[in-house]
């Protein structure tokens, strides 16, 4: 009951929820200047060399019980939480300098500082990461179908699991102007970098200034957040391209020209992919187009999971995991009812269906092989409105950048 009701509350929630991500068949798909949240209810010195990512092998994801090196792995059997994050905002000054994006930013993203605090909280709360693919499995149950169950995870004792995902990590033509990083690129030691242009116009490659290289850098000073390997599942579009490279097709006019230098962009990117790859990222769906799930027909959602394929999967490898753009469920909800636009996602191999809400919810379905969760969004709407519901992770009043943020109202408790 009390899953049901978090549910509902959820839904409610999610119509507050305004666009992530630039849809190319809606206006701007910025975030959209007054839109805020309803009050919610309370609720809870660089390496010698990087390891390998944790592989899973075995359906224990997690090393068995017991003590090795000096550590005691035990079981974990309670919720995996599980935030996500859009760009973080590397230069305030120009994301929230009055002009007709920076409420929206000011609603849905956080500044560097702020993720650099949050990173920060949570570890010292004790979360460690897990890969979101560690946490549920396809197996055949007794009757001979395929269904998912949650694998049991072996975590350092005292330690708690922690799902990282981030939205639209493809770096949209708006955000280039409005204070965020540009692309990914390699830096000259061969890491993960942003690249981007700071307020003077100057060009700047940093691991300082976007949410992944700055989530590498914790990791190699806190090897312990991440004992596994690690790092987040980012949730990608293709219509603008993705990582900030403009891998994408415009169907309605095309030049050889502009396809000749979409080929270049599919090439840069490939190094990028393979060294997040290498260091414990990993990818999921957002849709090609940023697409309300609910609303669109069937056959929209068969041609926009098709360009998914082409541009974004054919670069990134297939993935189990989508990312409900919006928060919006397919056929009015994911909870109760297994559609058409449900079943055919399924059919295409995803198996975990991730939406929006109040609470780190998940529940396997009965009647197909998938899992549906919710996860919570650190974001200025809940800085603002959310501190409770938060605490469990950060205190809002330690975390957010008032100076630097548009001047709205507050409300913590």
């Amino acid at each position: 009951m009390r899953r049901l009701t978090c549910f509902f509350l959820a839904l409610l929630l999610l119509l507050s929820l305004a666009a992530c991500g630039q849809a190319p068949d809606q206006t701007p798909s910025q975030p959209v200047e007054g839109q805020t949240e309803p009050e919610a209810p309370e609720a809870p010195a660089e390496p010698e060399s990087e390891p390998e990512p944790y592989i899973i092998s075995d359906p224990t994801v997690m090393p068995k019980g017991g003590v090795r090196d000096g550590v005691t792995y035990v079981p974990w059997d309670g919720i995996v939480e599980h935030l996500f994050f859009h760009p973080v905002v590397a230069y305030p000054e120009l994301a929230f300098d009055g002009d007709n994006q920076a409420n929206g930013i000011d609603d849905y993203m956080v500044t560097v500082d702020e993720y650099n605090k949050i990173l920060q909280s949570v570890y010292d709360k004790g979360y460690i990461l897990v890969d979101i693919n560690d946490v549920w499995r396809e197996t055949t149950g007794e009757d001979g179908q395929p269904k998912m169950v949650r694998n049991t995870l072996y975590l350092p004792e005292g330690k708690k699991p922690l799902i990282l995902s981030f939205d639209d990590t493809n770096y949209y033509p708006y955000m280039l102007s409005n204070g965020f990083a540009y692309k990914l690129v390699l830096g000259d030691d061969g890491r993960i970098a942003s690249w981007g242009r700071d307020p003077a116009g100057n060009e700047v490659i940093s691991r300082d200034l976007d949410a992944i290289p700055i989530l590498d850098k914790f990791v190699e000073e806190h090897p312990d957040f991440s004992p596994f390997g690690a790092k987040g599942c980012l949730s990608l579009t293709g219509y603008e391209g993705i990582l900030g490279y403009r891998t994408q097709t415009d169907t309605k006019s095309w030049s050889a020209e502009q396809e000749a230098n979409r080929q270049k962009e599919r090439e840069a990117v490939k190094p990028i992919i393979a060294e997040l790859k290498r260091t414990g990222w990993t990818f999921g769906s957002h849709t090609w187009g940023h697409i309300r799930l609910g609303s669109k027909s069937l056959a929209e959602i068969q041609a926009d999971t098709q360009r998914w394929n082409d541009e974004v999967a054919s670069l990134v490898g297939p993935t189990t995991i989508l990312f409900y753009p919006h928060g919006e469920r397919p056929d009015g909800g994911d909870w109760q009812q297994t559609g058409p636009a449900f079943q055919y996602l399924q059919s295409q191999g995803f198996r975990v269906f991730c939406s929006v809400g109040i609470e780190s919810f998940s529940y396997i379905k009965k009647d197909i092989c998938a899992v549906i969760c919710d996860r919570l969004h650190p974001d200025g709407t809940t800085l603002r409105y959310s501190r409770q519901r938060y605490l469990q992770f950060y205190d809002a009043k330690d975390i957010m950048d008032v100076d630097v943020r548009p001047q709205r109202e507050i409300k913590w408790d």
